[in-house]
C-alpha cells in the first residue's frame, strides 16, 4: 500500500501554487462538484516517497517528474543522469522543478498538461 490515500469520492492534487495552470486545474476541479485536497508543493514538499509513489502511479521513472527547462532547474543544475534517489533529493529540495499538476482519484493518476485534463479524472 503506498503512503498517498485516495479515494474514488476527491480529487488529490499535487500542484505549485505559482503555477497558471494549477490553479487553472484547481478552478476545474472546483467546479465540477469534487471534493479537492490541495497539496501545495512549496508549502508542504512531498516525501520521498510520496515522489517515487507518483512516478510509480504515472508510469515513468522519477527523473521524468523533473521539469528541466525550469528556470529553477536550469540555474542550479545541468543535464546530468542521477540516480531516482538522487532525482529524489533534488525535487525535496528543490519543489518547484517537479512537473505538475498531478491529479489523483482512486486508482487513477495524472499529470496535467492542460487545465481540462482534470475533466478526464
Amino acid at each position: 500500500m503506498g503512503e498517498i490515500a485516495t479515494s474514488d469520492r476527491q480529487i488529490t492534487l499535487f500542484y505549485s501554487s505559482k503555477s497558471k495552470r494549477a490553479k487553472q486545474t484547481l478552478a476545474y476541479a472546483k467546479s465540477e462538484g469534487w471534493p479537492v485536497q490541495e497539496i501545495d508543493i512549496l508549502k508542504t514538499p512531498p516525501t520521498g516517497t510520496q515522489i517515487a509513489e507518483l512516478a510509480d502511479r504515472l508510469g515513468i521513472e522519477v527523473k521524468d517528474l523533473v521539469n528541466q527547462n525550469h528556470p529553477a532547474y536550469t540555474s542550479k543544475f545541468e543535464p546530468h543522469e542521477f540516480s531516482s534517489e538522487d532525482w529524489i533529493k533534488m525535487i525535496r529540495h528543490n519543489p518547484e522543478i517537479m512537473k505538475q499538476p498531478i491529479a489523483l482519484r482512486g486508482k487513477i493518476t495524472i499529470l496535467v498538461e492542460t487545465p481540462t485534463d482534470i475533466l478526464r479524472i
